[in-house]
């Protein structure tokens, strides 16, 4: 099963403040996120679960890491997992996969620096601005990785700020 990471950093490296993406809205970033995802499985960190308003994405498993023993999500949350490791919750993506070939590990910070060093792919989203933060993108060796994908996006009324989409694949 490929493990790839799922990201939208500012030219900062910025990729969260307070629990929030600091730019509000990219709708084209948006998209791409839910094409790429549907159907797979996600993990992600409990603080990055807790900012998804309203639980679980749709179309998409969610294993939850957290060093919270006993935690469990609120509300409606059929069909998420926990784990209390990323080791752990990249064997419970295997073990539950039923024929996804790729899981898709969705932040936050802490979680992407530990999952670097397994992870075969990287989709990254960067954005042309510069934003005030306290959760960052790690530092990318380039001798470690080879970008094989590039878009660029303008600004435009719905998205309000110019972004370039990367596909980035271990060298």
């Amino acid at each position: 099963m490929r493990k790839s990471i799922i990201a939208a950093m500012g030219s900062n490296r910025v990729i969260g403040l307070d629990n929030e993406l600091p730019w509000g809205r990219l709708p084209g970033d948006l998209r791409r996120f839910k094409k790429l995802t549907m159907g797979h499985t996600m993990v992600m960190g409990r603080k990055t679960y807790d900012s998804i308003r309203g639980g679980p994405l749709p179309g998409r498993r969610t294993v939850v890491i957290t060093r919270q023993e006993g935690w469990r999500p609120q509300g409606a949350a059929g069909g998420v997992q926990v784990a209390h490791s990323l080791a752990e919750a990249l064997q419970v993506a295997v073990e539950n996969g039923a024929g996804d070939d790729e899981v898709f590990i969705a932040g936050g910070g802490e979680i992407f620096q530990e999952a670097l060093p397994v992870t075969d792919r990287i989709y990254l989203t960067r954005i042309d601005a510069a934003f005030p933060g306290d959760a960052f993108f790690p530092e990318l060796d380039a001798k470690d990785w080879r970008i094989v994908e590039q878009e660029q996006h303008d600004a435009s009324d719905e998205d309000p700020y110019p972004y370039t989409f990367e596909t980035l694949e271990r060298a």
